[in-house]
């Protein structure tokens, strides 16, 4: 086997590794909204002030989220992105109200 060969063989081994490794590790942790420090979100806010990890400037934005591990966000007075979106929409029509 030549060296091209071996370097595919050993790349195509490790991502495949990776790709079974993944869902493993997605299946212990969840999202949990609300509970994200400044700087410390793991991606995108349901706001659309920003559409990467580590961009929020609020400590704990309901619109904000970082993976915790699974059962431990109501604990930690997070939301689910359901409750999330919901508290988000009625401050929305609150807001409508007000003006």
């Amino acid at each position: 086997m030549n060296q091209h060969a071996m370097i595919a063989a050993a790349a195509v081994s490790l991502l495949s590794s990776l790709l079974v490794a993944t869902p493993v590790a997605a299946q212990s942790k969840e999202k949990c909204y609300g509970v994200a420090l400044a700087g410390q979100n793991d991606c995108a806010s349901f706001s659309g002030l920003h559409s990467c990890a580590g961009q929020t400037k609020a400590n704990n934005d309901i619109a904000d989220w970082k993976y915790v591990a699974k059962g431990t966000c109501a604990g930690m007075k997070g939301l689910s992105a359901a409750e999330a979106k919901a508290k988000i929409e009625m401050m929305k029509k609150d807001a409508n109200k007000k003006s």
